[in-house]
């Protein structure tokens, strides 16, 4: 365990940092966290934010607005909706089955030529998520049944398998990803872990900066090995794992966690973890 970001700090030149989970739980911001990245830039570093959130970046910058995250916490986001929306791309003039609530994710179409209809109709999924967060991945295994017959391939624009929400833990899209590989269906995601945000992310800090910085001086925060120390790892950057988010009860974070059992889970990720956290502060 570190004491705080700034114990880091003088190693890095810039920060991709995760959202949900760092920043936020889904209903209330981190105001330490949010405010260790100001103090990371008022020191002279570059913040890009990193989310797996299936929508562009400016309808998540205006909740993270709402939430009270200043914009002077970070230079730049990227989401998976960003990254995402190239891939719908390629099924212009014809028709897509959404999954996920109905009208919150409306801006990942927007300006795309794209029809939304039944599955009986469609020629590929886009899953944004699942219906209602009381919902499981194996509620959904009769319409995958379905989807697979007819030789679907499924575009999941949130490769994350569960996220903190309040107090809870909820399935997101990446366990439906999942459970559709699994049963054999083919699968799209350019979110974290996938190296398509991750370039981007970086490509847009460098940008912000007007110089480019080494992969060595990126310092990579997050909460989740699936996504963050497992996208980290791939593309070659230090990680600052947050462990009071999807990870907290099993690591006991706010209460006497074992850096070895932490290390034991970050392990297979293959992330070269420089501290940890329960929640990011200064």
């Amino acid at each position: 365990m570190i004491s705080g970001l700034s114990e880091l700090a003088p190693n890095y030149d810039a920060v991709l940092s995760d959202v949900w989970g760092v920043i936020h739980n889904g209903v209330d911001a981190f105001p330490e966290a949010y405010g260790a990245l100001v103090k990371f830039r008022e020191n002279g570093g570059r913040v890009g934010l990193i989310t797996n959130a299936p929508r562009p970046a400016e309808p998540i910058m205006q909740m993270l607005d709402e939430m009270g995250v200043p914009r002077e916490a970070y230079d730049t986001l990227v989401s998976s909706g960003d990254v995402t929306r190239a891939m719908i791309a390629k099924y212009s003039g014809k028709v897509i089955h959404h999954v996920g609530p109905e009208t919150i994710d409306d801006a990942l179409y927007e300006g795309l030529d794209i029809t939304r209809g039944p599955a009986e109709e469609a020629t590929a999924v886009v899953v944004t998520d699942l219906d209602t967060d009381d919902d499981n991945p194996e509620m959904y295994r009769q319409r995958a049944e379905y989807w697979l017959s007819r030789n679907l391939t499924m575009i999941c624009a949130n490769p994350d398998r569960v996220v903190e929400h309040g107090n809870r833990i909820v399935y997101c899209g990446g366990a439906l990803g999942d459970l559709y590989a699994a049963m054999g269906g083919a699968v799209l995601m350019a979110g974290k872990p996938y190296q398509p945000i991750y370039e981007e992310a970086f490509r847009q800090v460098e940008q912000a900066a007007g110089t480019s910085f080494e992969k060595s001086r990126v310092l990579a925060i997050g909460d989740s090995v699936r996504t963050d120390a497992t996208g980290a790892a791939k593309f070659d950057t230090d990680l600052l794992f947050i462990t009071g988010s999807i990870h907290a009860a099993e690591l006991d974070a706010f209460g006497n966690p074992d850096p070895s059992a932490i290390a034991e889970l970050v392990a297979p990720s293959r992330a070269r973890m420089v501290g940890f956290l329960p929640r990011l502060t200064w």
